[in-house]
């Protein structure tokens, strides 16, 4: 069995964090700095990750492949398996003319105002398909819409990015909460209600955060009655849904409840026009064009898909036929020393009725509602592989990093480190999660992999462990607007290809600054006003 090594530089858990920050400054710095294409940036990391795990953390050759295979294997299913069929839904909207008919009814009954559209596409649009998919799909889908009102593309996936991180912590139906009470063993539902205590703040703050970025501060002045109802209604409706309801169906209650405040407020409040940010006359006179369809039906696709995953999950039948397959040789053949030598569980469950599944079905029961013709189906298909097989490619190499970094030990190195800063750990705690979800794109893998790390660290500095669990996925959610994952997804249906890394360098600053925010608040909750803290029941 390979014993993970901690400190494997000269025994220095300092030397060894440098150490271990090599492939990810490697990312960052190819995607960042010198704006190379993401799967360019991916496929050196993960040739530095797989020379540092074999020469410096001693890990055998075999096993890093193996782990590498591993991530690569987790990409392509579950991950990429829904993100494939949520753009192959996203192109039947498009090929039907369902998609101009959505844009033609929000022309309709929204003021034509970019700024408006931006919040109801990008953040209560955009909240409601991450509650579905996930995984870069409702980046990809919102930022179209935007570009088809008049956004450039690389404004409109910069926007709808940073508006990507308010229901991530809860999305598909609650499960990154569950993982992290999973591995920490205290109660999902405690740690659901904090979660529930620190990101409706962060909700209700991104609407007004985003419109600042795009039109300043007259834009804020002009819009805030609509930017509190918007990150008001998803905030309020978090909370309540997290902390009295069920964590699981936070986001569905949110999304839906945010869309449902923001439209109604809509019909009887308008923003004073203002000319620089009038939809243009282009985008208005296609939208007239394609009255040939009914603008409602615009809604089918998404409505079908909504309803075909919310009873998917509730029936349970992703599980039928559920596999979990022990990955050969690697399995249980790798000790973790900061978890007490526990060994390292490889196991890949293969669900073929997974998430992505029901959303293959929803494309299928969306084409036959709307008789799309099956040469057109086919036709959709083919276009879908071509938009995605490149952000395929990255996201296998990037999680195949995330996954050698985790078995090689490299990652708890970083955990470990950050961990033993005494009481600066409660500002940093949030990076621990940021830094887990910017390689593998995933709030559940995220906290799968630092969850309980911040626990055991929390409790050691006399710190509340429901507080510092939380903040591992709230930290995370954060880190999702600059996963490579996340952005390749975006940038397959836009004329951006190969621009990963500019998209990345806009987005960067936001989510550091966002994350900082994080701490300050995590430092407050800690320290100031303890008593939010929801208290943890007899025997954990």
């Amino acid at each position: 069995m390979f014993h993970q090594l901690l400190a494997p530089v000269g025994g220095s858990l300092g030397l060894s964090f440098v150490a271990a920050m090599l492939p990810v400054v490697t990312v960052l710095v190819l995607l960042g700095l010198l704006r190379r294409p993401g799967w360019q940036a991916a496929s050196a990391g993960l040739i530095i990750g797989l020379i540092v795990a074999i020469a410096i953390w001693q890990m055998p050759a075999r096993l890093a492949l193996d782990a590498v295979f591993n991530g690569a294997v987790f990409a392509l299913w579950p991950v990429m398996w829904i993100v494939l069929n949520a753009l192959l839904l996203y192109n039947i909207a498009v090929e039907s003319g369902r998609f101009d008919a959505f844009r033609a009814w929000l022309i309709n009954h929204v003021p034509h105002d970019r700024r408006v559209v931006l919040v109801v596409i990008g953040f209560c649009f955009g909240c409601l398909l991450e509650g579905i998919s996930g995984f870069g799909t409702p980046v990809a889908i919102t930022s179209s819409l935007l570009i088809l009102v008049g956004f450039p593309a690389l404004e409109a996936l910069v926007f709808v990015l940073i508006f990507n991180t308010a229901p991530v912590a809860f999305g598909a139906l609650g499960v990154p909460v569950t993982v992290l009470g999973a591995v920490t063993g205290l109660p999902a539902h405690t740690l659901g209600a904090m979660v529930g205590r620190q990101l409706p703040l962060i909700a209700l703050l991104l609407p007004f955060y985003v419109i600042a970025l795009y039109g300043g501060l007259r834009s804020l002045k002009a819009l805030w009655p609509l930017l509190l109802v918007a990150g008001g209604s998803f905030a309020v409706s978090q909370f309540i849904s997290s902390n009295y309801l069920d964590y699981a169906l936070t986001d569905v209650f949110s999304a839906l409840g945010s869309l449902a405040c923001t439209l109604l407020f809509l019909q009887v409040w308008h923003p004073q026009a203002d000319p620089e940010f009038a939809i243009s006359d282009a985008a208005e006179e296609q939208a007239t064009r394609a009255k040939a369809i009914a603008p409602w039906q615009g809604w089918i696709p998404w409505l079908i898909v909504s309803a075909v995953v919310i009873a998917w999950t509730h029936f349970s039948i992703a599980t039928i036929g559920q596999q979990s397959i022990h990955w050969p040789g690697l399995d249980k053949a790798i000790s973790i020393t900061l978890y007490n030598n526990k060994p390292y569980a490889a196991v890949w469950t293969f669900q073929p009725l997974a998430t992505g599944t029901a959303i293959l079905f929803a494309a299928f029961v969306t084409a036959l509602t709307i008789g799309l013709p099956a040469r057109g189906f086919i036709t959709c298909v083919g276009h879908t592989i071509r938009q995605a097989w490149i952000a395929v490619v990255t996201v296998m190499l990037i999680l195949g990093l995330a996954y050698l970094m985790n078995y090689s030990g490299m990652a708890y190195t970083l955990g470990k480190a950050v961990a033993s800063t005494g009481l600066l750990f409660v500002w940093l705690s949030p990076f621990l999660g940021w830094v887990a979800v910017l390689l593998s794109g995933s709030d559940t893998s995220g906290n799968a992999l630092f969850g309980n790390l911040q626990v055991v660290a929390a409790r050691q500095l006399n710190l509340n462990p429901i507080l510092f669990a939380a903040t591992n996925s709230s930290g995370g959610v954060i880190g999702k607007m600059v996963s490579p994952q996340n952005i390749a997804t975006g940038v397959a249906v836009t004329k951006l290809k190969g621009q990963e890394g500019v998209v990345f360098a806009r987005t960067f600053w936001h989510s550091i600054i966002l994350t900082v925010v994080l701490g300050a608040l995590v430092a407050i909750q800690q320290f100031v006003v303890p008593w939010i803290i929801p208290v943890l029941p007899a025997g954990h």
